[in-house]
Order: structure tokens, then C-alpha cells, then sequence
């Protein structure tokens, strides 16, 4: 069976990094308490690309606002909407919403599900 994978597309400004990490990190214990097999946040860096749509410009940033690119990796749709389900009650989220809300602007964030394509 295919793995089935969350992606983000998030901008964060520059100044507010070192505080997105730390959330993240928070993300990333309570999606694998809740059975995600996997959770990275990417920060961009060569994002200056010629003949395609850079991620900043499909994120619409702003000036000192790079792109944070991340994914949760579960082992099938069906794991990752129960996992989801359980994050969804867990005391946790609330105040990580909270403390994002202060980082992010969150109604920025692009976000899908996506089936595994292609995997070796």
C-alpha cells in the first residue's frame, strides 16, 4: 500500500524562524504521538528559480518572508484521517494553534493530501 503524505506550504517571516522551529518541533512530537510515520519542516534556501513558479511567489510572500515546505508521512489515507482525528482532540493542539497564530499568518498556509506516485 502507498504511503499517503500531508503537505504545507508556509510562510514564515525570517525574524519569526527560530520561534517557527521551536513550534514545529512540538508539531512534529504530537503528529508521531498520534501515529505519523514521518514529519520535516524544510526551510527554503535556493528559491530563485528561472522557467517555473518559485515557492515565494506561489505563497505570495512578503519581503524577508521565506517559504517553510513541510510533510507528514502516514501509511494510508485512511491512518492519516485517524491520526488527524486524534491530533484534532488532543489538549496539545489548542495551544499550539494558539501559540502559531502569533508566528503565522495561518490563512496563508496552502495545504492538501496527496497519494504516494512514485516511491523507492
Amino acid at each position: 500500500m502507498s504511503q499517503y503524505i500531508d503537505g504545507f506550504v508556509i510562510p514564515v517571516p525570517k525574524n519569526k524562524i527560530a520561534a517557527y522551529r521551536r513550534l514545529a518541533r512540538r508539531a512534529a512530537k504530537m503528529w508521531k504521538d498520534h501515529g505519523a510515520l514521518d514529519f520535516r519542516e524544510s526551510v527554503g534556501d535556493d528559491l530563485a528559480v528561472t522557467g517555473m513558479t518559485p515557492f515565494g511567489r506561489f505563497a505570495k510572500t512578503k519581503p524577508g518572508e521565506p517559504v517553510v515546505f513541510s510533510w507528514v508521512i502516514f501509511k494510508s489515507r485512511k491512518h492519516r484521517d485517524q491520526a488527524n482525528a486524534r491530533l484534532m482532540k488532543d489538549p496539545r493542539m489548542a495551544a499550539l494553534g494558539e501559540a502559531s497564530s502569533k508566528i503565522i499568518d495561518c490563512k496563508r498556509i496552502a495545504y492538501g493530501g496527496f497519494n504516494t506516485l512514485v516511491q523507492l
